[in-house]
């Protein structure tokens, strides 16, 4: 059952008398059952709807109940409005498009008006600098497969560069830190596994439908997947005194100045490749102080990167 449906429903109910389940079913492109299911709900929610019988019938909300369009704030609608915008963005996914115009329609031209002035003082904009398209076509196909609970079938490449086939039960997508992730079962490991959509190749959905497991308990797990205690290294580091701006970026304002102009910063990082090369990225600008092996593994990296170029 899909939120925006119900949105959608309740929309045309406060704007038109009465509709027929058999309209509704063709405008979303679902079967009269869905629809009705979909009524249910609503009236679940404390909005009384009623089956009105005869030529000019349909589906309507109870004479006599008014439901308070203000319900929702202009501030309340800005926000909403400028969420959407952000996703529409971010997603390629027309439903987020007709959504804005569908709240848009129960506006008078005024408090339109107001509403896209205030929506225009935040914008969420997610999507990286450039435009990948290829990988938010990815990220659509495996929308639609978590809908219809399709399997997919990809090989994956971890961080190490180990190649693997994976059959995956897809249950959230996942965008964070301007990356897109897939979070599922996967059969190969037995267990809920966060994959990245940059490091996964020869993709396709699956004929095979799943019925949907127990999720952990947690409200984002993949936060607990993403952060492995036995994963993580305590570092410190000093950079040169004209990275400051750079390193707030990275880092946050949480900084030490040292009495030689120079910055030390505390952080806990999951070691693996893409530390290194994190660290190897700021060049002679950055020093290791702690822990001591990651200082001799950026050593050794440095030299076998001197002696192609000697």
């Amino acid at each position: 059952m899909k939120i925006d449906r119900l949105v959608s429903i309740l929309v045309i109910l406060l704007r038109r008398k009465r509709i027929q389940a058999k309209e509704l079913a063709q405008m979303f492109e679902v079967s009269v059952r869905t629809i009705l299911r979909d009524v249910e709900a609503i009236n679940l929610a404390g909005i009384p709807i009623v089956t009105y019988q005869g030529a000019n019938g349909g589906i309507g909300i109870a004479e006599g109940y008014r439901l308070d369009k203000s319900i929702l704030t202009e501030d309340d609608m800005a926000d909403i409005i400028a969420t959407l915008k952000g996703a529409a963005k971010t997603l390629p996914d027309r439903r987020h498009e007709i959504l804005m115009e569908k709240f848009k329609s129960i506006l008078s031209s005024s408090q339109l008006e107001a509403v896209n002035s205030k929506a225009n003082q935040l914008v969420i904009d997610h999507s990286p600098w450039g435009d990948d398209k290829s990988l938010k076509a990815k990220a659509a196909l495996i929308r639609k497969a978590i809908e219809d609970n399709k399997e997919l079938e990809f090989t994956y490449t971890d961080i190490e560069g180990g190649r693997t086939a994976r059959r995956v039960e897809p249950y959230s997508l996942i965008l964070k830190a301007q990356k897109w992730y897939l979070y599922g079962w996967c059969h190969l490991r037995q267990d809920f596994r966060l994959f990245k959509l940059s490091r996964i190749g020869e993709f396709t959905v699956s004929d095979m439908s799943f019925v949907k497991r127990k999720m952990p308990l947690e409200e984002y797990p993949w936060e607990s997947e993403w952060q492995k205690p036995k994963d993580m290294v305590s570092l410190q580091l000093i950079f040169e005194r004209v990275m400051k701006s750079i390193i707030v970026d990275f880092f946050g304002s949480d900084i030490e100045e040292l009495e030689d102009g120079r910055l030390l910063i505390n952080a806990c990082m999951p070691e693996n490749n893409w530390l290194y090369g994190f660290i190897l990225s700021f060049g002679d600008q950055v020093e290791v102080i702690n822990p001591p092996h990651i200082r001799t593994i950026i050593k050794e990296i440095s030299e076998k990167i001197y002696r192609k170029y000697i």
